[in-house]
């Protein structure tokens, strides 16, 4: 534990957290899962190399971005 922190406050933290990872998870599996599900409705699927490029390029710009305010 950290100097000043309780074990109490401590354990409220760590569930809290573990709440939260939980919640996101969840999340994350029903975004996936419509998703699916509005790919087989619609018969519409992108190819692993297109999702591969567009998130290559979402990379690429965010890092451009960090890299501009590091150097700003």
């Amino acid at each position: 534990m950290q100097e000043g922190e309780t074990l109490s406050g401590f354990i409220e933290t760590s569930v809290r957290e573990a709440i939260e990872r939980r919640r996101a998870r969840a999340e994350f599996v029903a975004r996936g899962l419509s998703s699916r599900e509005q790919a087989l409705a619609t018969g519409a699927y992108l190819a692993v190399d297109e999702v591969h490029a567009e998130l290559g390029r979402m990379l690429t710009q965010a890092r451009a971005k960090v890299q501009k305010r590091v150097q700003g």
